[in-house]
């Protein structure tokens, strides 16, 4: 086992570290195992499609956590680029956009199927009447399947490095689904993360992949409602009026 150098990042779900020239990812859930294995499974399965993501080397029990070690990834991600140098803006959603519909251009059928996971969480999601979960389960039912690689988290923190040598990270929500419900999960994100860069970016992926704004927009309510389960308390009052406005 290698030296487990500095922290590099944190989030609410696990924190990542320097492990020699790769990079460790520790998961904060001591029960973790299987979340280790999967998304090691997950990055195998997208690296098929040929696309710039980790290369997952191992997974496993590090210090007494477990963890999954991978590639690192050079560079700092695509928002602090941005946000560094505001003129590189409209190049960085330019690049964000052509790294989404290249993903959505890989079709990929070992994953699970997006709607069947909205479907769970829609069934569970906190602080829906009756009423307004059995319309989001209605119209998530009218939706259009998909078999196309959605990476379920695409936002620009998640993506590492400048514009034309970026590399796109954490892949654990990945499933295969439509490319339009990824889309709208990015500019739902983006509209509580980015507010600023939510249309900007709808606008430029609707621009380069045909589909249209309205047809995006449609999984909106039911995204919305989704995200109530993972407990992000300063965006529960939003995602409550989005998730409503299906009764409308």
């Amino acid at each position: 086992m290698g030296e487990i150098g500095a922290r590099l990042g944190a989030g609410k779900v696990a924190e990542a570290f320097e492990y020699g020239a790769h990079l460790l990812k520790l998961y904060r859930d001591p029960g973790a195992r299987s979340t280790a294995f999967a998304e090691a499974a997950i990055l195998a399965i997208v690296g098929d499609h040929g696309l710039p993501v980790p290369e997952a080397f191992g997974a496993g029990q590090y210090l007494g956590r477990w963890g999954l070690v991978m590639s690192r990834a050079p560079g700092r991600p695509l928002a602090e680029l941005a946000r560094a140098d505001p003129k590189m803006v409209p190049a960085a959603l330019d690049a964000m956009a052509a790294l989404h519909l290249a993903m959505h251009a890989a079709v990929e059928r070992r994953l699970q199927p997006l709607k069947h996971r909205l479907a769970d969480r829609l069934g569970t999601a906190p602080g829906l009447d009756d009423a307004v979960r059995h319309r989001l389960l209605g119209r998530l039912a009218t939706l259009p399947d998909g078999h196309r690689l959605c990476h379920g988290d695409f936002h620009p923190y998640n993506i590492i490095g400048p514009p034309g040598a970026a590399v796109i990270i954490d892949w654990p929500d990945a499933t295969s689904g439509p490319p339009a419900a990824d889309a709208c999960r990015s500019y739902l994100l983006l509209l509580h993360g980015a507010p600023p860069l939510a249309d900007p970016y709808l606008v430029r992926y609707v621009a380069i992949s045909g589909l249209a704004r309205a047809d995006i927009l449609a999984w909106l309510p039911i995204l919305a409602a989704a995200r109530l389960c993972e407990n992000v308390p300063e965006e529960e009052a939003r995602l409550l009026q989005l998730a409503r406005s299906v009764l409308a």
